[in-house]
Order: structure tokens, then C-alpha cells, then sequence
């Protein structure tokens, strides 16, 4: 239970940030194109392609909460009961948001995937930080019950024929699709909520650490922290770059499960 007595559910629905909340099996038909489209509308132009494109938009400008079908109808000029004709609510325009953006890091991609499962995961990791950037909103959404799209599909489809080549079990490449995803929404959201921090207390990050500096030393002084006293002065440096560093031990990581699988099918074979 929430702290006004509504349930967790309830509460993600009425916010609009977990997907599959709304009317799943309307989402599905406006997703795939089956559903019945609107025989006449009141404003000439209006589309279900203009709706979550300016959605896509403002949440991209302004964040996820600023969302609402009565914000898209002014940015569209129409009125708000004109976008009800398109698509049911907020819960469900949230899942064709999604579907779109997650096929934007496949939309200019060959659907020749790359030779080597190496250069896949590669590619997977940095278009999934680029999408991020470009979508910030994407990581305060609840995608526990994501309705699949075409795009998503897609994008699922590419990555797992680029991670073909590793000879792996395939519940074990989901695994590795869910491994360098959430390596990659790990450290985005991080740099996320540090941007955040800054634009809601408007203190700069090297201002919060200054003013912790006296104590921090202080107690790396007292014999009390022995690791982190000794620890280099760049150690926590900014130019450290921590993605190129996670993602080369992560794939360091496969390719030592693909060699010791390859080295048990020779086995087995002799």
C-alpha cells in the first residue's frame, strides 16, 4: 500500500509510469496497426503517429509527468477529446512511446548484424546509452510488464542474432541481453540522477563534495577507514571513464564462458 491507501499497482497507473498498466489489448491493436482507426476527426492531419511523436517530445523536454493528453492537445492545436479518438489514455500512449524510442537505436542499423558477438554487445551497450541521453524519461518507467511492439521485437530479434556466434544455451543469451542492459541503466541512471540533483538544489557536484571535504578527511585520518585512506587521490577522478571500463570486462567476461563452452563441446566430441 501506497501512503494515501492505494495499492503500488494502482498508484503506478494513475502516475503513467509502468507500462502494460492501461488497456493491454487496446495497446496491442494501435501497436500492430489492427485496431479500428478513426473514420473522420475533427482536425484534419491529427494521427496516432503525430500524438506519440509530440509525446515523445515533451517527455523528452520536459520529463515523463509533464505528459497529458490535455499538454498534447494544445501542442497539437486540437482538442483534447479529438485525441481520445486516437488512442484511450496516458497508460496505454506510454506503450507506444516505448515501442518507438526502443527501435530508434535499430532504425538506421543494417539488418546485417555485425560478424562478431563481440562487436554486437558493442554496439547493443552504446546504443543503449545513446537512447538513454537522447530519452532520459525511459529510466523512471516500470517495464516489468512491457507490452511488446514491433519495434521492440525487432530490436530483439537483431540482438539475438548478433549474439548467435557465442554458441550459448538461449535462456543464457536473454541473460547476456539483461546483463549489458542493466550495466548500461545502471551507470545512466546514476549520471541521470546527478543532473537531477543538481537542477532541483542548485548546488554544483564539486560544491556537495567540498562541503563534506573537512569531515571526509578527518575521518580518512582516524585510522578507522585503513583501505580507502590509502586509496590514490584519483581514485573517484571524473576522467575515469567507467563505461569503456565495464563494458570491456563484461564482454572479457563472455568471452571466457564461450571458450570454456567451446572447449566442453571439443571434449565431449573426443
Amino acid at each position: 500500500m501506497t501512503n494515501d491507501g492505494t495499492t503500488a499497482g494502482a498508484a503506478s497507473k494513475a502516475d503513467g509510469s509502468a507500462t502494460g498498466s492501461g488497456d493491454i489489448a487496446r495497446s496491442l491493436e494501435l501497436l500492430w496497426g489492427t485496431g479500428e482507426r478513426p473514420s473522420r476527426g475533427p482536425k484534419p492531419g491529427l494521427s496516432l503517429d503525430r500524438i506519440v511523436t509530440a509525446a515523445v517530445a515533451v517527455a523528452d523536454a520536459e520529463g515523463l509527468a509533464a505528459v497529458s493528453m490535455r499538454r498534447l492537445s494544445t501542442e497539437l492545436g486540437t482538442g483534447t477529446m479529438s485525441l481520445y479518438r486516437y488512442v484511450p489514455g496516458k497508460a496505454e500512449l506510454l506503450d507506444l512511446m516505448l515501442d518507438r524510442v526502443q527501435g530508434e537505436p535499430f532504425a538506421a542499423r543494417p539488418d546485417e548484424p555485425p560478424a562478431d558477438w563481440r562487436a554486437a554487445i558493442d554496439g547493443m551497450a552504446r546504443g543503449h546509452l545513446d537512447n538513454l541521453r537522447r530519452h532520459p524519461w525511459l529510466l523512471k518507467i516500470n517495464q516489468a510488464r512491457t507490452v511488446l511492439g514491433p519495434s521492440a521485437l525487432r530490436g530483439l530479434e537483431l540482438a539475438l542474432t548478433g549474439l548467435r556466434g557465442m554458441g550459448l544455451r538461449d535462456p543464457e543469451l536473454i541473460g547476456v541481453i539483461i546483463a549489458v542492459n542493466s550495466f548500461v541503466e545502471g551507470l545512466a541512471r546514476t549520471r541521470a540522477d546527478e543532473a537531477e540533483a543538481v537542477a532541483q538544489t542548485g548546488l554544483s557536484e564539486e560544491a556537495f563534495w567540498d562541503n563534506q571535504r573537512p569531515y571526509l578527511e578527518r575521518a580518512m585520518l582516524s585510522g578507522a577507514y585503513p583501505v580507502m585512506a590509502d586509496m590514490a587521490e584519483d581514485t573517484f577522478s571524473p576522467e575515469f571513464d567507467h563505461f569503456e571500463f565495464g563494458l570491456e570486462r563484461l564482454i572479457a567476461g563472455f568471452d571466457a564462458l564461450v571458450r570454456e563452452r567451446e572447449a566442453e563441446r571439443t571434449a565431449s566430441r573426443t
